[in-house]
Order: C-alpha cells, then structure tokens, then sequence
C-alpha cells in the first residue's frame, strides 16, 4: 500500500487520475464549488490538487471519487477482490474441523491476521516532525473548507477522530465533522448512536475530561477505515492494516496516551470536557444533500497540532449527490456483504445502495428466498442490524433478480401488489433525516419484489395526455407511467398545504396508476429522474408521507413540508448549492484552473428548490 498520502497523490497523477490546480484559489465556497462540478461530471471527474489555496498547505478533493480510484485507494484493482478476502477469510476461519490435522492447517491463517494488527512503536512519527504547541496553536491556518453559502463555518470534512473507551480501553476512530469556531477550539458532531458519543458518556459518569486526537491524511485506507461501519468495539486500524496487508504503525500523542498513525499529514490533539456546556453547531451543507441544522455538540479544545513537512490536507465536499461519499459507501457495500451474510442474514446474495439514497435513505438486496414471508424477516433484521438501522427504504428481490438495473426494479415494482407487498415499520433512522418529526426516529417501508416476476404480463395503462390543474395539483409528469405505472404530479406553485390528489386524479379521470409522486412545483422541470428519486427519499416520512389512496395508488408526498403543519418537522433545511456569486466567480475563472472544457454549476438546477425568497434568480 502506500507510505503515506503523497505517494498515494503521485500514483494518481501517474495514472492519469488527478489535475494540479496551480492557480490561487480560496478555500472559501471557490474549491467546493470547483470540486462539486468536477465530481458530477462523468464518472467522478478527477483527483483535484489544490497547490496554492489561501493557506499553507495544498488541498487534495476528490482523491476517492471515482470506481477505478476508491479502488486504487485500497490497493486493489476492483473492489470485489476485497470482500472475496473477506469471503474466504471467513469461510477457512468458521469451517468446522474434524480433525487435529485440519486445525493445525489454520495455523498460516492466524499468522496472517497477527500481520494486521496495528503496531506501536516508540519516538515521534512523520505526522510530528512540526510541532505548534502554546501560543502557536492556531486552527486557522490549516485550510479548512467553508464549502456553501449557508455553512455556519468552516470545517474539518476528513477526521480521523481517535478516542478511548474509559472503562474498557478499547480505541475508537470515527469521521465526525468539525466546525472551526476559533483558533483552538471546533465543535465535535457526534450523533447519539455513533461509538465518539458513547465514549463521552462514559467520561461524563466517571466525571473525567476525554482526551481526543485528530488525524487526517496518511494512507487513504485510514481514512476509509474510519468511515467503515465496523462492529463497536472492533479496532478501524485493524480493519486499515487488513486491506493494507500490512498493519498501521501508531505513535503516541505528544499530550495523552492515544496513539495515531505515524505516517498520517496533521495531528490535532485536545479534550472535550462532559461538564462543559454544549455549543451551538452548525448549519452544515450535509451528504443528504439538505443542510443539517443548527444544534447542540460538544466542544473539543485543541492543545497542540502537529504535521509532516510536506504535509497535504485533505478535504471531501458533500452535499447533493453525487459527491465522492457515494464512491465510499459503494466499496462499504462490496467489502462488508460477507459479514453481512454470516453474522445477520445468510440468505442475502447482493446488496446495493443507491446513490440517490446517501447512504441510508434506499437499499435494495436480492435473497435466496425458499420460504413464505421470508421478505419480511429479511427487512426487520436488517433494520436492526448495525447501521443498517438507518435505513428508510429498502427493497427486497429474488436472487435471480438483477438489483442493480433500474429497469428491472422498475418492472418487479410494476407487477407487486402495494396493498399486499408493502413492508411498513417504525425504528431507527440518521439522525440527519430532517422528514421525520421526531429527531432519528421515523416510518420505514419495504418492498417485497420476491413474489412477482419482470416477465409476466400486465394490463397495459395509458398515460394521460393532459389534465387541468384541480385540488392543489398544477402540472403532471406522465413519463414513466406505461413502463413503471408512476405519475408524477407538482403542486402549486405558492405551495399549498392542502393538495388532493385523490380529487385531481378522479376530476381528470385518471386510473390504473400503481404510484404517485408529488413534488413542489419548483422542481418541475428543472430537475433529471436521479434527482427526484434522491428528493422522493429524503423528503418523506413513510408513516406520514406514504399513503394508500381509495383508487389503489400508493401516494408518496415529496414536498418540501410546512414547519408544524400536520406532524411535520419542525424545521425544514434548504437544498445544499453555491450562492450566485461563486458560480458566477469560478465561471469566470475556470480556463486558469487547467481544468478543460468549463463544466456547468450543478446549483444553477438545484436552486429552484430555494425555500427562501431571497435567492430566487
């Protein structure tokens, strides 16, 4: 694998699959905005270094988002080549043993994982040939990304959080982002059901401060390692050195006893006090593609930060999809479906999560099914399991069933029956899922496709010609009614709160229809199919927004909602884009960047969808 971040950087560039940025840019809205179109454009665009942004480190984006480069960040040539690793580990390590013989050739086997485990040694590491200590701690020159116009600040994207369980001493390294308030001190975004949370708690009890280390940069499997949704209490540098095939060399922290990869770029250590009052936090253009808003987190002290001499910072941007977290979750689902298979359901032969759905909102697996109702186990063990708690929707189709075509999901849901096929549930959902009232708990819904076959027959429908508006419905979409038997409606224009669509379907003699979507009429004609599947998700609570009408079409109300109107939210984030002058800023600019052919903002689209009169344009 790689020694440390830089030659990771070189390899891209040798392969043709990172730009060097030399031109002065500003890590103020300008490299988010610059990295957004890259990341959209086909593909994933490429690797973006930085060279001279208005601090003193280069910036690196984009350095996982693509296939062929999360794939590179790992060491391998396709990212299936680790979970077959997983597979036969597994497989060799849990195989009964009949004999003597049989478990003496398990020996090489446990060699090989001993390899992985990480390995302290002693004196400093690369990350600590700088030290700022004292009076020289200053967050501020690091060139942390304020990446849109409406982020409560600046932020740390790509932590590598390191912390100790006090009662057990077991480590924990988590990606929780960081907004800089001042020069020594950020808040520290963890949610309640994440590991960094659990461990403050302990520290609250027992009354102590809790040390933290951040790292950032190093190997890039660190920093995927640290994403991963590893069991707790499992160490993520055991999980680095196993898709290294090398274990991860820690250095202990100048200031506590945590210790941290020697070969990462930065260092920065401190505390977060459980007596301390928490602090506001926020706003934060977030991977859902909605700002997450303002709410209150601890507050984490740095006291000393370290870093190489040639140190690169790295930095992801999120927000509306596709962003380069889309590319990590994909080796997420390839890397962990083998442990998924043995320790929730064995049955389950693919899992796929759509980039549509960030992460939680939409899963989709296949299952050798051999029972009645085996669906339905499926769906209430994996809304159970781990953080596939957070999932909202999730479909389920036979294993002879190709998942991962649209199409062919498209025609399984076609021929379900909704009144018989239809999972609903209540559980577990991120707590950055603004559609529920009720802060990380909500409806969950599943469809259970495995009854139904893409090649049988169906009656055919007619796809509606024209309509006039009537009930709080203005326009329709009628598309993807013959294929799929959906019908896509918008609501008026000065958003109503009441709309029927039961009304406006039979007063334009409309039937046949299996689904109905109903959008906000600012989306109508600006935004492409992916765009409404990932809105359809992220704005709906299945226990409120999914609804059976008396004709049989399952209803799935989209809008934006009206705060405390009818159980809803009592806030509603705006859709994450740049503000009108740094598009106009990087359109200007964009042949000094070395970039090619100027690619269009993806935010000139979604700023339709602006809640708030102020940027409409």
């Amino acid at each position: 694998m790689y020694k440390n971040l830089r030659e990771y950087i070189d390899r891209l560039e040798r392969e043709g699959e990172l730009v060097r940025v030399k031109t002065p840019v500003s890590t103020r809205f300008e490299i988010a905005e610059i990295t957004d179109r890259v990341v959209k454009s086909d593909g994933g665009g490429k690797a973006l270094l930085f060279e001279n942004t208005d601090a003193e480190f280069p910036v690196v984006t984009n350095m996982m988002g693509s296939k062929r480069r999360m794939a590179m960040a790992l060491g391998v040539e396709r990212l299936e080549e680790i979970g077959d690793r997983i597979s036969a580990l597994l497989g060799d390590a849990l195989s009964p043993k009949a004999t003597l013989w049989d478990k003496m050739k398990m020996l090489p086997l446990l060699a090989d994982v001993a390899k992985w485990f990480p390995q302290s040694v002693s004196g400093r590491g690369e990350c600590q040939q700088v030290v700022w200590s004292g009076d020289e701690v200053d967050l501020e020159r690091l060139p942390l990304l304020h990446s849109w116009e409406c982020d409560g600040g600046a932020f740390v994207t790509l932590p590598m959080v390191n912390t100790i369980d006090p009662e057990t001493g077991m480590r924990n390294v988590g990606m929780y982002r960081m907004q800089r308030f001042d020069k020594r001190t950020t808040g520290m975004h963890w949610h309640i059901h994440k590991t960094g949370a659990r461990h403050y708690d302990a520290y609250k009890r027992l009354g102590q401060k809790m040390p933290v280390v951040v790292a950032l940069g190093g190997d890039p499997a660190y920093t995927y390692a640290a994403t991963a949704p590893m069991p707790d209490n499992m160490d993520e540098y055991l999980l680095a050195g196993f898709l290294r095939q090398k274990p991860v060399k820690l250095v202990k922290a100048l200031t506590c006893d945590i210790r941290i990869p020697a070969d990462c770029d930065f260092v920065i250590e401190g505390y977060v006090d459980p007596a301390e009052e928490k602090v506001i936090e926020g706003d934060f253009g977030d991977h859902t593609g909605f700002y997450s808003l303002k709410d209150l987190y601890p507050k984490f002290h740095v006291t000393c930060i370290t870093h190489r001499q040639d140190a690169i910072y790295p930095a992801t941007v999120v927000g509306v999809p596709p962003q380069e977290d889309a590319y990590i979750s994909e080796a997420t689902e390839k890397i962990f479906l083998a442990p998924i298979r043995l320790a929730v359901q064995p049955e389950i032969k693919d899992l796929w999560m759509p980039v549509e759905g960030t992460s939680h909102n939409i899963a989709v697996v296949s299952i050798e099914q051999r029972y009645q109702g085996q669906a339905h186990k499926v769906a209430q063990s994996l809304w159970g399991a781990g953080q596939m708690m957070f999932n909202k929707y999730l479909v389920v189709a036979d294993a002879a069933a190709n998942i991962r075509s649209i199409k062919c999901l498209g025609a399984l849901l076609r021929r379900i029956d909704v009144k018989r096929d239809v999972i609903r549930a209540e559980g577990i959902l991120d707590v950055l899922d603004h559609a529920t009232a009720t802060l990380g708990f909500g409806g969950k819904l599943a469809f259970d496709l495995t009854s139904v076959s893409a090649d049988s027959a169906v009656e055919p429908i007619e796809a509606p010609r024209r309509a006039v508006p009537y009930g709080g419905v203005e326009l329709f979409d009628a598309r993807y009614v013959e294929e799929y038997a959906l019908l896509i409606l918008y609501a008026a224009a000065d958003r109503p709160v009441e709309v029927d669509v039961e009304a406006y379907l039979s007063h334009n003699n409309i039937y046949g229809i299996k689904y109905v979507a109903l959008f906000d009429y600012q989306a109508a004609g600006a935004m492409q199919p992916s765009d409404l599947l990932w809105l359809a998700a992220a704005n709906t609570d299945p226990r409120r927004d999914v609804k059976l009408l008396s004709g049989g079409e399952l209803l799935f109300d989209a809008r934006s909602k009206h705060p405390s109107v009818d159980g809803n939210p009592r806030r509603f984030p705006n859709v994450v884009m740049s503000a009108v002058d740094t598009i106009k800023l990087v359109d200007e600019r964009w042949a000094e960047y070395g970039l090619g052919e100027k690619l269009e903002s993806p935010s000139r689209r979604y700023r339709k969808l602006w809640l708030s009169p102020k940027a409409e344009w």
